[in-house]
C-alpha cells in the first residue's frame, strides 16, 4: 500500500528505491576539522552576521528530526533520526533582509549548494550534529552537516561551514556541473534541462 505525505504526494518519490543502508557519497576529498576547530559563519545580506564555534552551536536549542532522505542516485532512506539546530533558529539569529531569498550552503572542500530560503525555514531544514543517537560520523559530514529533506540529498551539504544569505542564486558545486538548479525528488529534477 502506498503511503502519502500530508500534501498528497506519495511518500516515496518516483523511481526511488528504499534502502536500509546509508550509502556514503562524496564529491572530492575535503580536509575536515574536528569540533575544536569547527566554526559556522552566518553572513551575507543579514542584520547581524554571526560566527559560531562548536560550543556556540551546541548552546542553541537542539531538536530531534525524523525525516526521509532521497539521493539523486535513486536511493531513499525513510525515518532517519537526527538531532540538530533548525535553520529557522539560525536565520532568526542573523535576521536576513527581505531581499535575501537565497542561501548558499558552504562546506569544507570548496563544496557549496544553492537553496531557496523558503525551503529552509519553518523547520524544513536543520544543521545536524547527531545521526541515530550518535555524533555525526565524519564520512556522513560530521561534525555538522545541513539536512534539507524536501530536496535531493546533494543539497544537504556535508561538513557545513557557512550559510550565506543573498538576493542572488549562486550556483553550487553540482549545479555548475549540470545538476538541476532546484532538485525536487517528486519532479525528478536530477539534471539541468
Amino acid at each position: 500500500m502506498t503511503e502519502y505525505l500530508k500534501d498528497g504526494r506519495p511518500r516515496l518519490p518516483p523511481n526511488q528505491v528504499v534502502t536500509q543502508k546509508f550509502p556514503v557519497m562524496t564529491a572530492g576529498t575535503p580536509t575536515t576539522g574536528g569540533k575544536e576547530i569547527w566554526s559556522l559563519t552566518l553572513d551575507g545580506d543579514v542584520a547581524q552576521p554571526v560566527a559560531l564555534d562548536w560550543q556556540g552551536l551546541m548552546a542553541l536549542p537542539q531538536q530531534e528530526f525524523i525525516v526521509d532522505i532521497h539521493c539523486v542516485t535513486r536511493w531513499s532512506k525513510l525515518d532517519t533520526r537526527w538531532r540538530g539546530v533548525s535553520v529557522t533558529l539560525l536565520a532568526d539569529l542573523v535576521g536576513p533582509r527581505p531581499e535575501a531569498t537565497y542561501v548558499q550552503a558552504r562546506a569544507d572542500g570548496s563544496y557549496s549548494a544553492n537553496l531557496r530560503l523558503a525551503d529552509l525555514l519553518e523547520d524544513k531544514a536543520f544543521v545536524a550534529t547527531e545521526y541515530e543517537g550518535q555524533p555525526l560520523a565524519e564520512d556522513h559530514g560530521g561534525p555538522a552537516r545541513l539536512v534539507v529533506p524536501g530536496l535531493y540529498f546533494w543539497k544537504s551539504a556535508k561538513w557545513l561551514r557557512g550559510l550565506h544569505f543573498s538576493p542572488f542564486d549562486y550556483k553550487g558545486y553540482w549545479e555548475k556541473l549540470g545538476y538541476h538548479n532546484y532538485g525536487d525528488p517528486w519532479k525528478e529534477q536530477r539534471y539541468r534541462e
